[in-house]
């Protein structure tokens, strides 16, 4: 079982004198996140599905032990709303494949609008290839329900935790692994604020218990704004004493 702290993206310009050293290239600040982190969350791939030589690029790169999530294309899940996705999981498989040994969870958000759908969700679940880890988020409420936890156990994919504004942290188990999106504690704006050193110790704790229930667990900081994300990470990691 492992404990993986990271966060949401690598690059961004807010993030100098945070993360980055003065008059860092832009084509080097992924060499400076694998230098502080052992995890991260690509979501560049929502708005542009990268190529599988950039995939293939990736695992070469990226150092032994790191291990890389996914956020699906924008196109399967909000698009398509998980219709007919054959095609896109054909790509991602291929990806899949390319980022080898460095590949952890595919994540896919779904829309604030898609309400609930459970045979979509269950076809889509069911076309994913058993060897891809797969978390899926849902921002409408009416996906909170028994059945839908139900079909997420029976695929093994892990429900995805959420903090953030207007999001219920539901804290539910479906998988092997457990899924954790720490979007900002700013109860108004989503990806906004600093987690405290109270809120940090809390989500330490279950952590913890999810770890001791011989649960791998994945958990990505996605308020950057300020470089926030980058010291919150930091932070957890302190607390649960991990890389």
């Amino acid at each position: 079982m492992g404990i993986h702290i990271g966060t949401s993206g690598w690059s961004y310009d807010h993030w100098k004198d945070v993360l980055y050293p003065p008059g860092l290239p832009t084509a080097k600040r992924l060499d400076a996140y694998v230098a502080r982190f052992s995890t991260v969350e690509l979501n560049a791939s929502f708005y542009r599905w990268p190529r599988d030589t950039t995939f293939a690029g990736w695992r070469e790169r990226l150092p032994p032990g790191f291990a890389m999530s996914v956020k699906a294309p924008r196109g399967l899940t909000h698009g398509k709303k998980l219709y007919a996705p054959e095609v896109w999981l054909e790509r991602i498989t291929r990806c899949w494949h390319e980022l080898g040994d460095k590949r952890a969870v595919l994540l896919a958000q779904l829309p604030p609008d898609f309400a609930r759908d459970d045979a979509r969700l269950d076809y889509f679940l069911a076309a994913v290839p058993e060897w891809i880890r797969v978390s899926v988020e849902f921002r409408h409420d009416s996906w909170d329900h028994p059945d839908v936890y139900a079909i997420l156990e029976r695929h093994q994919a892990a429900y995805c935790v959420m903090s953030g504004a207007n999001l219920p942290c539901i804290l539910r188990s479906t998988a092997p692994f457990v899924y954790v999106r720490l979007h900002g504690p700013d109860q108004e704006h989503l990806y906004g604020g600093s987690y405290t050193e109270e809120d940090m110790r809390w989500w330490a704790d279950r952590i913890r218990e999810w770890s001791g229930d011989g649960k791998d667990v994945f958990a990505y900081f996605n308020n950057d704004g300020g470089g926030n994300a980058v010291r919150n990470a930091d932070t957890l990691r302190g607390l649960l004493g991990v890389n």
